[in-house]
């Protein structure tokens, strides 16, 4: 059976590490990256500045085998650039404003239609993507896919609860599940159960860093996983992405929910022992694709 069109939408960009280091990220570009390496064909909806930056994505891309067609190029703003600072592995981020992905147009017509649309928040700061993010939905995807990624200040919870609205599938951390929670008291599991009831979600994934994850589908059977060991944690950036991206691949290939969330598991497990969220490298894919039989 053929799989839906696959569109990715939201930032891309460049973290920036202490040491120097700039790795091509941004939850969406990351999420993307990911679902390629894995055999997917994701149609990245973006844009770059008209700078050296944005060049160095589009060959990154092309390299990769990855479709460029969507990211536009934005001649009076900057490529995406987020400083990235590290304590105690965990990341905080400061994030350039008013660049490129801020103003990402609607695609025509010929383009708009897609199967499972996957966003995030964060591209939703500045009215013009947010408005291409509504022609999008309007559109009337199959299946609209939000990872919830809160970055002060670019985000409020009314904001957000009325994108759960617009969602099936939503996936956040045990931070963000606090933020959005109505009673906050409770434990993760009822606040999991409350929050996908309320907003009628055909699932609810949350992560819980160094205690795994759990999901809530639609008839509310709860589903946990434990985490996988990493070979040595560099940094957590990007593993929420990763989990994304493999819950993504289960939900296009019909995984059972258990078989989804342990795959996406091990998956960001191997990514917390590199740095950055993104690596060209396909070793880095090729036993999860020969142990999952992609």
């Amino acid at each position: 059976m053929p799989q839906p069109a696959l569109c990715i939408f939201g930032e891309v960009l460049f973290d920036c590490f202490p040491d120097g280091r700039k790795v091509l990220g941004g939850a969406p570009f990351n999420v993307a990256w990911h679902l390629a390496a894995f055999g997917a064909h994701p149609r990245l909806i973006s844009a770059v500045g008209e700078d050296a930056e944005g060049g160095r994505i589009r060959d990154a891309m092309r390299a990769w085998g990855m479709d460029s067609a969507s990211v536009q190029t934005d001649p009076h703003r900057p490529t995406g650039r987020v400083e990235v600072s590290l304590h105690a592995g965990e990341p905080s981020f400061d994030i350039l404003a008013d660049c490129a992905w801020d103003h990402i147009r609607a695609p025509d017509a010929s383009q708009i239609p897609c199967g499972l649309l996957y966003h995030g928040t964060l591209a939703l700061r500045q009215p013009v993507s947010a408005g291409t993010l509504e022609t999008l939905k309007a559109a009337g995807p199959e299946l609209v896919f939000l990872d919830v990624n809160l970055r002060r200040p670019w985000w409020s919870r009314e904001q957000t609860l009325e994108l759960l609205n617009g969602a099936h599938w939503v996936k956040l951390n045990r931070d963000e599940l606090h933020l959005l929670a109505a009673d906050a008291s409770e434990n993760i599991e009822t606040l999991a159960r409350t929050l996908a009831e309320r907003h009628q979600l055909r699932g609810l994934v949350v992560t819980l860093g160094a205690e795994g994850a759990l999901a809530v589908p639609a008839d509310g059977a709860l589903v946990c996983v434990a985490p996988q060991p990493a070979l040595e944690v560099v940094d957590t950036v990007g593993a929420g992405d990763a989990f994304a991206a493999v819950t993504l691949l289960g939900i296009l290939h019909g995984w059972p929910l258990e078989t989804l969330l342990a795959r996406a598991q091990s998956f960001a497990s191997r990514i917390v022992g590199q740095r950055g969220a993104t690596d060209a490298d396909p070793t880095l894919y090729q036993g999860f694709i020969k142990d999952w039989t992609l």
